[in-house]
């Protein structure tokens, strides 16, 4: 990863990639506070350039609720799928897409 912005800094996509896949391996490693942190990088950095209603800042934004269930953070993953993240995924994508779908499903967890 600190190569990647080493020598791609201009490579925006290609950092917050690296950075979910790093996220991504330290969660399956079951260091779920060092994945969170990342997550939530990546998804304040996706909203920064694409815009909240964007796909994969929605995407994003499900991974951050995902790391949030594994640590048992049950009230901020709610409140973050309920209140920010649920109501822009169902007026950009619809009720029926997968992502919305996902993130209904993360809710009732």
């Amino acid at each position: 990863l600190a190569l990647i912005r080493r020598y791609w800094s201009h490579d925006e996509r290609g950092i917050l990639t690296a950075q979910t896949n790093v996220a991504s391996c330290l969660g399956d490693l079951g260091r779920h506070d060092e994945a969170l942190v990342l997550k939530r990088e990546v998804y304040a950095r996706r909203v920064a350039t694409r815009g909240v209603s964007h796909k994969s800042t929605i995407v994003s934004g499900s991974n951050v609720i995902a790391s949030m269930l594994d640590l048992k953070l049950w009230d901020e993953a709610k409140s973050f799928a309920r209140d920010r993240l649920l109501p822009v995924a169902r007026q950009s994508l619809g009720a029926d897409h997968d992502e919305t779908l996902k993130i209904n499903h993360r809710l009732a967890a």
